[in-house]
């Protein structure tokens, strides 16, 4: 049979396959999420667009501590969290380039050369009869070339599967770098919070040993009673107490912040600071735009695209296959000749397989597929729930904190008076000693309260722009692609 006459047919096969070639599956689409109109929020919270108050990138900037940017940028570089997620992106890249290779023919050598002796009392295999041993050597020189025609589109939606798959990668690693940071912010601003109450405590220790060396003096002038002397020592050493117990917290958050930048806990040490920043002006944005600002929600989405895919592919498995092959080389005893065209062969030939039953096995794999996808949609639409719950509470966090802070403010001024009112009458010996300890205990209480409210407001702060996506956007994952080149087609 001359098989060059049936080449062009085939090749005719594939280019048909080609053109005519469907995608099986149903076409994506973002699946739908409830949307607030606007946030519940008041004064001095507005809508607007949040990129005029959280910047792209390095979002901390906005609360002018230098050395908080510089523990953030430590992180970015040597957090073990962070690098975990970066080799997943590149495994996802990786996976997606294996699907887009694909796309192209295999094509493999396999030369060899073989020399063999055939017995001399071997059956005859033709008209001829053995009349004794053979040797002969048989040098090859085969290349074999074969593809599969995506005819129902199971290779498209694996591509696809694979691309959708790498962006979700994408807004992981954006996912995780957000959450590091905040975190980061976090327990830095809690831990400056920390050393703003050492601070406090320890202005009480000073304050409270000139206070019982006052009373002292009076009691060994007759003038005060022992038991002012013992409510003033008391009230110093339960300061002292609290100031103890405040730098084993300290460490804590300390040694949490080592970790998060890459560093042994034992060799890193933060130099004590008091808290001085003032939270930023942030804008809560409409929260229209938050599903393009959260990466996490961005990740989900992306799952969605993948899950929608992965019903083609299932739904594929019902229509057959379509395999082009063919193979060729040299063929010759002697080597010297091996490269004559006397010495070349070749074949050309196409299959197609389809499974006739598989005992309910392809409907079970779509059944399977849509109830990932159900599950995906469903994994989406919280995710963009718990994004405005975050907000909300993060926008009303801060109203709240606002309001307290001025009132607790007030307070510790009224309870600075009440101090200064209380030491005036016991030196003018209108009072015992108990209401200056009564005043000193209140003005310590209030100026605390007032630290730690100064610093739940700075970490609510950060989570308002963790909640908002750190001034990440979802465009920027358009630029996240694999694409074939030439160089990675021809790679071995």
């Amino acid at each position: 049979m001359n098989r060059s006459r049936h080449f062009p047919a085939l090749i005719g096969l594939a280019v048909s396959a080609f053109i005519g070639g469907c995608t099986m599956g149903p076409k994506y689409q973002r699946a739908t999420a409830p949307v607030p109109a606007k946030w519940d929020v008041s004064e001095p919270w507005r809508e607007s667009s949040p990129k005029d108050g959280v910047p792209k990138g390095e979002w901390w900037s906005v609360f002018r501590d230098d050395e908080l940017s510089a523990l953030e940028k430590q992180a970015l570089d040597a957090n073990q969290t962070i690098k975990v997620s970066v080799a997943r992106l590149e495994q996802a890249r990786a996976s997606a380039a294996v699907q887009i290779a694909t796309q192209f023919p295999n094509l493999s050598v396999a030369p060899g050369t073989e020399r063999q002796r055939l017995s001399g009392n071997r059956p005859a295999n033709s008209n001829f009869p053995v009349r004794s041993p053979v040797s002969q050597t048989n040098n090859v020189l085969p290349f074999t070339v074969g593809y599969e025609v995506d005819l129902f589109g199971r290779r498209r939606r694996s591509i696809e599967a694979a691309q959708a798959s790498y962006l979700a990668s994408a807004a992981d690693l954006e996912n995780v770098r957000l959450v590091i940071t905040a975190e980061l912010a976090g327990d830095y601003f809690t831990l400056r919070q920390l050393d703003t109450e050492l601070g406090i405590l320890n202005r009480t220790v000073e304050t409270l040993q000139k206070g019982l060396q006052l009373v002292d003096s009076r009691h060994k002038g007759g003038v005060a009673s022992g038991l002012d002397v013992a409510e003033e020592e008391t009230l110093l050493n339960a300061t002292r107490t609290q100031a103890i117990l405040l730098q084993q917290q300290r460490k804590q958050f300390e040694d949490a912040i080592a970790v998060l930048v890459g560093k042994p806990a034992p060799d890193f040490h933060l130099s004590s600071k008091e808290l001085k920043a003032e939270p930023p002006a942030l804008d809560a944005g409409l929260p229209s735009d938050l599903l393009e600002r959260r990466p996490d929600v961005a990740e989900a989405e992306r799952q969605m695209a993948v899950a929608n895919a992965q019903i083609g592919i299932a739904r594929a498995a019902y229509y057959p296959s379509l395999n082009l092959f063919g193979n060729g080389g040299w063929q010759a005893a002697d080597i010297a000749k091996l490269m004559n065209v006397q010495s070349t062969f070749w074949a050309v030939g196409a299959n197609v397989a389809e499974s006739i039953f598989t005992g309910g096995a392809r409907r079970a794999q779509v059944q399977f597929a849509r109830g990932g996808y159900d599950a995906s949609v469903a994994f989406y639409r919280d995710s963009v729930l718990n994004a405005f719950r975050e907000v909300q509470d993060d926008v009303t966090g801060l109203t709240v904190l606002d309001q307290a802070n001025q009132s607790q403010q007030q307070a510790v001024d009224s309870a600075r008076r009440t101090l200064d009112i209380a030491t005036s009458r016991y030196v003018g010996g209108l009072v015992n000693y108990l209401d200056v300890v009564n005043a000193q205990q209140n003005l310590l209480n209030n100026e605390q309260q007032l630290a730690v409210i100064h610093g739940q407001r700075l970490v609510t702060n950060v989570l308002l722009v963790k909640a908002l996506g750190g001034g990440w956007d979802a465009s920027s994952l358009s630029a996240v692609q694999v694409k074939s080149k030439l160089k990675d087609v021809v790679a071995p």
